[in-house]
């Protein structure tokens, strides 16, 4: 969307420090996938900042292959107009208005261009949105090794110890790769791997446990086995890799969904908690009818703020709520009024039964709105058929000295 990384600058200099300087001295390829968080143009310009950066801070010269994924509109528009766009569940059909209403649009890539980029004799692999494994398993798959163990491996470590027992977001792994098995180890003492976090985590983001689609074909874990071993480790051996014909990649495009403003508030009162859906369907009304074209939204936690209108427990009430409001509208400026407009209304609100005679709400922040800035939403999630893996990421190789 904006083009902004979701990351700390900071904290990525920081780790690719580490990463960039022992790569460089072993010799050991550093592939970063999906650059930036979210892998179009400006996240990996961002990202080759940095590595250029720690280049010089650090006197470091390497090759590195750039791979871009971002997908041209008549690119698409050309594969729709072909029947090659199909969309993924729960995604609707889209039209050519879609696809021109898109911000920017990337692929998902295969393994091909990072093969590409490694036979070039690349140190660095900075690559566009790509299948998350696919760090970890293009060098395993360049040399030939089973690509159904090779992906199901990357899919474990890309998340690291978050896959470990108990999980963990800052410790690393090690993962060894077999002619017809994996193990992975934890690194920490603090951590080990088991059968069940294992295939727990397998399973991860995943809608079907036996299948797991990706670039050009899926994992198909049938006949997958997991097995624990001393010193808490796993091997796992039987995940099978079946391609398929054509090949397809993952399209992600998003479109502005406006400007966001939100404001935070607490709410204790019972009498108010009792009544607070109706009171909070009258207030957007009021607003609705005085300024159109905004969207009002309320994020009750304590209610239903984490699952909203799939939340089961209707009649749980909770002695206090936190609630979002959250307004989206056409500019930055219509969002700020119409935000503190329902802040307002909302705080002074007499609602049935009111005994208290100050604000309904405690503000945990002033000032209470947030301006957010623009905001994206998915428009494309949809598979594209190409007769070649290679042909939608470019490439462009630089020596870094």
């Amino acid at each position: 969307g904006a083009g902004k990384s979701f990351t700390s600058r900071q904290a990525v200099k920081r780790d690719l420090t580490i990463i960039l300087k022992a790569a460089v001295k072993t010799s050991i390829p550093c592939i970063i996938g999906s650059a930036g968080g979210s892998g179009a143009r400006p996240h990996i310009d961002w990202t080759e900042e940095i590595l250029r950066e720690i280049a010089a801070e650090e006197s470091l010269a390497f090759r590195m292959a750039l791979i871009y994924a971002d997908i041209a509109k008549d690119t698409v528009l050309d594969a729709l107009h072909g029947g090659r766009v199909r969309p993924l569940t729960p995604a609707p059909e889209i039209s050519a208005d879609d696809v021109n209403g898109s911000v920017r649009i990337v692929a998902q890539m295969g393994a091909e261009p990072v093969i590409r980029a490694l036979m070039e004799d690349c140190q660095v692999v900075l690559c566009g949105r790509c299948y998350d494994p696919l760090p970890f398993a293009a060098p395993a798959l360049m040399k030939g090794f089973h690509p159904g163990l090779a992906l199901h491996m990357g899919k474990i470590l890309e998340c690291a110890a978050i896959a470990a027992s108990p999980g963990s977001g800052r410790d690393c792994v090690m993962g060894f790769l077999y002619d017809n098995y994996f193990e992975l180890e934890a690194l920490s003492d603090e951590r080990s791997f088991t059968c069940i976090s294992t295939a727990a985590h397998t399973m991860y983001e995943k809608s079907d446990p036996y299948n797991l689609p990706g670039p050009g074909g899926s994992l198909d874990l049938t006949s997958t086995i997991f097995e624990s071993l001393e010193g808490g480790r796993v091997r796992v051996s039987g995940t099978r890799f079946n391609p398929v014909f054509p090949y397809t990649v993952k399209l992600e495009g998003v479109r502005s969904a406006g400007f966001r403003t939100i404001s935070i508030g607490g709410v204790r009162d019972p009498i108010l908690i009792g009544t607070i859906d109706s009171v909070l369907d009258e207030i957007r009304k009021q607003v609705m009818e005085d300024v159109g074209g905004a969207k009002i939204l309320f994020h009750l936690y304590g209610k239903d703020g984490v699952m909203g209108m799939r939340e089961p427990e209707k009649n749980h009430a909770s002695h206090e709520l936190g609630i979002v409001i959250e307004v989206i509208a056409d500019n930055q400026e219509l969002a700020d009024a119409v935000c503190a407009n329902v802040r307002s209304l909302l705080l002074h609100y007499g609602y049935r039964g009111r005994i208290a005679t100050a604000g309904n709400l405690a503000f945990p922040y002033s000032p209470s709105d947030i301006p957010c800035g623009e905001v994206f939403e998915f428009n494309i999630y949809h598979l594209m058929a190409v007769e070649d893996p290679l042909s939608l990421f470019p490439m462009r190789v630089c020596e870094v000295s």
